[in-house]
């Protein structure tokens, strides 16, 4: 599986991260051409070869040259995107981005995703830093995207359209919500909102890069000399050595001894439909000798929010426990094969380069109904069938 690791050396910016990129191999020429496609004038990039450390890295720099307005919201933003001809990874990809930081501003501005008017995300130069870091992606036929913890200053204070703001910014601390997250005492503004919004939206997690077989390399660079460590981001793209997939998710649980029995099943199909991987429930013994379900759910942390709703619209729960896990995967993927039962769906897994074909209970029960056989008879002759 390839892979793009972000090393968060001095934190990460929409410009490092193109930075990193176009240092580790892609041309700067067709960068520009695919950013073209925005259909939106006003702009050129300019590369520059910037010294920290005695490491040379890469500093893009996108130069406005016509800047009608840069206050836009989210829709508008959306449909930028949607009207240009870039391709649907790339418009998925920088609108998953784009949600990020809307959603951190709604909250931290107490509004909402309809009203939220972006100020410095919505201006020319960091839309290009977004949909470019997502051509880069598709560029270079990333898979996954990981990171080192991520790197902010503490202590400074930055100008924005809002005013002076602390560093890290609200938003930026909204954004790492949840993200393993270092505060070093470097006074200065190193990750941006646009950079948080970057690893939150795309990251599946913190690695550790001794499992990968490093294929290229790049710096991306900021501006401002730092003391306390070299103004860069580095970039590592590479195979992940692993039999596995990897990915973090998150577990939501909740513990309820006040409940009738017979809504939990209801609850499990609400929270699958709200995007949840698995949802399953325990017996507990609970305080005061009572017994009790811990009710537990897993699901990607961009539909966390989908998961609690439910939970608490759904259930007498009055709160929930939220823990990161790491998760490891075989590839699997569905395919479909002639059997004497008909065309069937099946899941391939794949381990040691051995594929093994398992059949999927819907097509199973659909296969039951269709034949008039017993639901155990066509596991059997399935599973036959596919082991031969």
């Amino acid at each position: 599986m390839k892979i793009a690791y972000f090393d968060t050396i001095a934190g990460i910016s929409g410009d490092m991260t193109l930075g990193a990129f176009v240092s580790a191999g892609l041309p700067l020429e067709e960068l520009t051409a695919e950013l073209k496609k925005l259909n939106v004038p006003g702009f050129e990039l300019q590369a520059s070869h910037i010294e920290h450390s005695g490491i040379v890295a890469t500093r893009i720099e996108v130069i406005i040259t016509h800047e009608p307005h840069s206050h836009r919201h989210l829709k508008d933003i959306n449909a930028m995107i949607e009207r240009s001809s870039l391709s649907d990874f790339v418009k998925q990809t920088a609108k998953k981005i784009f949600f990020e930081v809307a959603v951190a501003e709604a909250t931290v501005h107490k509004s909402t995703l309809e009203k939220i008017h972006f100020h410095e995300v919505g201006a020319i130069d960091s839309i290009v830093d977004i949909v470019g870091t997502a051509v880069c992606i598709e560029k270079f036929n990333i898979d996954a995207v990981y990171s080192s913890p991520v790197r902010t200053g503490h202590g400074g204070f930055v100008n924005t359209q809002h005013g002076k703001m602390p560093v890290p910014t609200p938003a930026t601390v909204e954004i790492l919500k949840g993200y393993p997250t270092v505060l070093t005492d470097i006074p200065y503004e190193l990750t941006t909102p646009t950079g948080a919004a970057i690893i939150k939206a795309l990251s599946h997690g913190v690695l550790g890069i001794e499992r990968m077989n490093v294929e290229s390399v790049g710096y991306g660079a900021g501006t401002r000399e730092i003391e306390q460590a070299p103004n860069l981001l580095r970039l590592l793209v590479g195979e992940l050595e692993t039999p596995y997939r990897h990915d973090e998710i998150v577990v939501v649980e909740t513990n309820i001894d006040d409940m009738n029995p017979e809504v939990y099943p209801y609850v499990m199909e609400r929270l699958m439909s709200a995007g949840a991987h698995d949802a399953y429930l325990v017996p507990i013994i609970m305080k005061k000798g009572r017994p009790g379900i811990m009710l537990s759910a897993m699901v990607e942390r961009s539909k966390l929010d989908a998961v609690l709703g439910v939970l608490f619209r759904e259930t007498s729960t009055l709160g929930a426990r939220i823990q990161p896990v790491e998760r490891r995967k075989l590839p699997r993927t569905q395919k479909q094969v002639t059997t004497s039962l008909g065309a069937v769906t099946v899941k391939s897994i794949v381990r040691d380069g051995t594929e093994k074909l398992v059949p999927e209970f819907e097509e199973c029960k659909r296969l039951a109904v269709e034949k008039n056989l017993p639901l155990i008879e066509v596991y059997r002759i399935l599973e036959k069938e596919l082991h031969q």
